[in-house]
């Protein structure tokens, strides 16, 4: 007989295999990080049955459900082998019901000793909720501010690789928070999945009373930051990076020339959402300079502009910032910026790795 537990026990427990037994649409859209997806239904399957229990009978739906997965046991016998080899496996469908108390069963007496989780992915998905949005973070934020290109993504990457616990929300939402944030960027996952990746960072990170992130407005493209996190961030220490005009373009064109025709196309597309604030005939003038290549000319008009007039960061030390750091060697800085978290947090590298 499987073994019920709450999602709170799940996710504490150790050297687990987490099996999603809901379709692939569902799976996509979120799920317990980690997990794999053996549906039980596929995305026609689900849509099929769900039909015959609102237009014919529950009956009827949980024949037709049966008779679906009588097909499938031995290949979801197979994977479930394959993926809990070694490891606690935990499986779970939206809300706790018919698909995982079906499946667990199976697994059990077919002698892979499995738990279920009670409520299903809605009981997580409740649990992120809560997390992000009612309750209270049990961080400081440290918070890097400063113009654009001064660095500040590749500097909390540098700070992750030296072990100290960063929330690098640009990358969980695939966005760089601006007209040009989805050029050498993947596809954004969705809200749930974004938050998901928010708190999983959050919570691993909750011995160490900290975290590290970049200053963020409310959205990144499509995607909201969580109103707990956005509190964090406007209140935390404040850090800034400051580095002369030459090198935050040099920045820029590396981090978005590189690509195919060095998206060329992509940048005028971005450029021309700009028009509003530019005028036609200035984009038009940019982007026939970026047809050109002449990439330094048209970033450094962009940074004196438009971003750096509406960000109005400082470009040196300024007393209104608890700290501030000269980005003109990324290394330098990262490092100088490990020191003061060392002095104030009294960190040490003994975390280095964690990702």
């Amino acid at each position: 007989m499987y073994e019920d537990i709450c999602i709170e026990e799940a996710l504490n427990e150790g050297n687990v295999c987490y099996i999603d037994l809901r379709s692939e649409k569902e799976f996509t859209e979120d799920t317990i990080p980690g997990a794999v997806n053996i549906p039980l239904f596929n995305n026609e399957e689900r849509e099929e049955i769900g039909t015959i229990y609102k237009q014919v009978s529950v009956e009827e739906a949980k024949l037709l459900g049966l008779e679906i997965a009588g097909k499938k046991l031995k290949q979801i016998y197979q994977l479930a082998k394959k993926h809990t080899k070694g490891k606690k496996g935990v499986v779970f469908c939206w809300r706790g019901g018919m698909r995982s108390q079906f499946v667990a069963s199976v697994l059990t007496s077919m002698g892979i000793p499995v738990k279920r989780i009670t409520g299903g992915y809605k009981a997580y998905r409740k649990l992120v909720y809560q997390y992000l949005y009612e309750k209270e973070l049990p961080h400081d934020a440290v918070v890097l501010h400063g113009l654009t290109g001064v660095g500040k993504t590749r500097v909390l990457l540098r700070l992750q690789e030296m072990g100290i616990p960063v929330i690098d929300l640009e990358t969980l939402a695939a966005h760089k928070g601006s007209v040009y944030g989805k050029i050498n960027m993947p596809s954004s996952p969705s809200q749930k999945m974004f938050e998901s990746k928010i708190m999983t960072k959050l919570t691993f990170y909750e011995k160490s009373k900290y975290f590290v992130a970049e200053c963020e407005g409310r959205r990144l493209g499509k995607l909201y930051v969580p109103p707990k996190v956005i509190e964090k961030i406007k209140t935390g220490h404040k850090i800034l990076l400051y580095a002369n005009l030459n090198t935050r373009v040099k920045r820029i064109i590396e981090d978005y020339t590189s690509g195919p025709n060095k998206n060329i196309s992509e940048l005028q597309n971005a450029t021309s959402k700009l028009v509003k604030y530019l005028g036609k005939k200035k984009v038009k003038e940019l982007n026939d300079l970026l047809e050109q290549e002449k990439f330094e000319e048209v970033f450094s008009y962009l940074l004196e502009n438009y971003y750096d007039p509406l960000y109005k960061y400082p470009q040196q030390p300024d007393n209104n910032y608890d700290y501030c750091v000269n980005c003109e060697d990324l290394d330098l800085a990262a490092e100088k910026i490990y020191q003061y978290l060392q002095g104030r947090y009294g960190i040490s590298k003994t975390m280095a790795g964690v990702k």
